[in-house]
This record gives C-alpha cells, structure tokens and sequence, in this order.
C-alpha cells in the first residue's frame, strides 16, 4: 500500500488552505515593492492585456478532491481527507450543457475523477453524447489501490478513454520523494495493465499521455528530449509503452506554494518564471480555449483559477446558468501565478503550449 506522506493543507488547518493568503502572497512582497512586474503589466508590455477567451474548446470537469494519494506538489490540495464531491445532479447540468457546447473535449480530473461514486455514470452518459476526446485524468496508483477499481483499464478501454497519467520520473526514488512510498511501484504495475488492453502501443487508438512534474523548485526542461529519455528508461526497465509526454510547470499556488515557503525557495522560483516569461507562450494559454467546472458546478477559467477561488468575469457564474455567448470574448482572470503558464514553451494540460 501507498505510505501518505502528508495530510491536505486544510486537514492541517494551515494558513495556506485560505486562498485569500495565498493571493495575498502572490500579490504581495516582490510584486508590490516593484522587484518583479505583476503579470497584468508584463503581458500588457506587448499588448496581450485584457487576456481574452477564445470559443470554447474544452470543458475540464473536477469531480471533486478526494484521492488516494497527497503528493507534495499538489495545486488541489487533494487527498484522503478531503470530501468535496461532484453529484450526479450537478453532472447531469454539465451533460446538458455539452450537448450544445462547441466544446470537443471533455476532461475529467480531480483528486482521483474515480474515487467519485458516480463516475462511471457519467463517462457512460458522455460517451452517448459523442464527445471527440474523452480525457480521463488518472494518477495511476488508484488502479491498484482497491480491487474495485482493477478492472479500470478494461472500463477506459470500452469508452475509448484519453488516459493522461502522472508519472514525475521513471525512477523509484525521484517519483516516491514526490508523490509518496510506494507510488512508483503501483504506477508501473497500472502502466503495464494499460499497456496489456492496448494502450499506449504505436499505431494504437487508446491514448496514454504522461504527465511530468518536476519534484523541486526548478522549471521543466525540454518536452521533447525528456519524452525520449522517459519512453527508453520504461521500455528498458519495464517493457512499458505510451504515446506523448506532457511536461507542465508546477504554479505556485496551494501545497507547492507551502512546499516553496518552507523550503525558502519562492522568491528564486518567481524570479525564474518571470525570467522565462514568453510572450509567444501567452497566445495559447488553456485558460483561453478552456472552462473549468468545480466540484459544486461554478465556472472558471482555468484549474488553477479555481483552486484560487477566481471565477470567471461574467454574469454566468454557474454550469446551471451556463450561456456560451457571454462567456465567449469574456476577460480572462488573471494573478501572478500565471506566469507558470507562460514560461519558456508554456504549460497546459496539454504539456507546452509555443
């Protein structure tokens, strides 16, 4: 089993569970004494401020935070302890919804999206729809973590699900510093199940996507040459096959905002992002082509956004009330944790973004 490293900011009842604090610290100190431009300045130095919304591309869905696992970097601030979970009312708001939505993805995260008691309700009701891409956003271990999820591969496989799985390295000790003991074994074990119903296989279309997350206070280095060296280190090692590697920068916000203050790291690790700004990288941010629907069914621009309890700038607050015309060309919300999206080749869920 999984030993947790830790319990969620708000089991521990720490000062960084208030989004407020961390919006104030994000605000504060080297941003407001003029150190470091705040991101509303810098995108603005080449005309990209107000940041606008594009037509909607994809709905990122978070069923809510409860997980198996609460890994150190964590922006949802997830885990065991946490309760917050989609019901199948508010699911079925979000399926009427995409039935007229010029969305083509639907993303499905969390926490752990198959901890949520309706979950496969729901990606059975999507698939009738007809959605193009179907992402289900999987930290792998919950796989193995009870046998009522061991047949998950096999479910992903009936619905044709986008898996995109996080994996921090393909060794041992970097991934279990991480996420936690014993996370790296369980993961390989669940990556070789995929791998032995067809995903992640040359040629085949059941989708299998890496995440990679660096483990430090430091940005991740190239997308393309890590994927190399991932997709030889696992078949090497454990004849294990994917398709892409998505290398996404951690933003300073919940358990990796705590785990830079403690570590006395946070104001080198602003200075690196905002040295890394690219404004080519700011044309295609996910908050443009994205919505993201909480737990409790209220509109964001991006995950982040809504870990930091910034709703979106428009009338529409609510999946309930949703109305694609005013949302559409709407003023995206924006902090200095945004500079995470927009450093170096960018960071999405989609990996680099220029």
């Amino acid at each position: 089993m999984t030993k947790l490293k830790t319990q969620s900011l708000k089991k521990r009842q720490s000062d960084l569970a208030n989004t407020n604090k961390q919006l104030e610290i994000l605000s504060n100190g080297i941003f407001q004494n003029g150190e470091l431009p705040k991101f509303k300045d810098k995108i603005a130095e080449t005309n990209q401020f107000p940041l606008k919304a594009k037509p909607l591309e994809i709905l990122q869905i978070n069923v809510g935070y409860m997980c198996n696992q609460v890994c150190e970097h964590c922006h949802v601030d997830a885990g065991p302890d946490r309760k917050e979970i989609m019901t199948r009312e508010t699911m079925q708001q979000i399926l009427d919804v995409v039935k007229t939505t010029g969305a083509h993805t639907l993303d499905l995260t969390g926490g752990a999206p198959e901890m949520n008691p309706n979950f496969r309700w729901f990606v059975e009701e999507a698939s009738k729809i007809g959605v193009k891409d179907f992402i289900v956003r999987s930290n792998l271990t919950i796989i193995r973590a009870n046998k009522k999820y061991y047949d998950l591969p096999e479910f992903f496989k009936k619905h044709n699900i986008h898996v995109v799985s996080s994996m921090p390295h393909w060794t041992r000790g970097k991934t279990d510093k991480q996420r936690g003991e014993g996370v790296f074994d369980m993961s390989i074990k669940a990556l070789q199940e995929l791998n032995a119903v067809g995903y992640g296989i040359p040629g085949s279309n059941l989708k299998l996507d890496l995440v990679y997350n660096p483990s430090g206070a430091f940005l991740p280095g190239d997308q393309a040459a890590m994927e190399k060296d991932f997709k030889n280190a696992l078949m090497e090692d454990f004849s294990i096959q994917f398709h892409n590697l998505f290398a996404i920068t951690n933003l300073p916000i919940s358990r990796f905002l705590d785990y830079l203050i403690a570590s006395e790291n946070y104001e080198d690790y602003m200075y690196s992002l905002v040295e890394a700004y690219n404004p080519m990288a700011v044309e295609n941010v996910m908050c443009t082509n994205t919505l993201s629907v909480s737990w409790d069914g209220y509109l964001f621009d991006c995950d982040f956004n809504q870990m930091l309890e910034l709703p979106v700038n428009s009338k529409v607050k609510h999946i309930s009330d949703y109305n694609e015309e005013l949302l559409e060309g709407r003023n995206i919300v924006i902090s200095q944790h945004c500079y995470g999206c927009t450093a170096g080749a960018g960071s999405s869920c989609q990996g680099t973004v220029a």
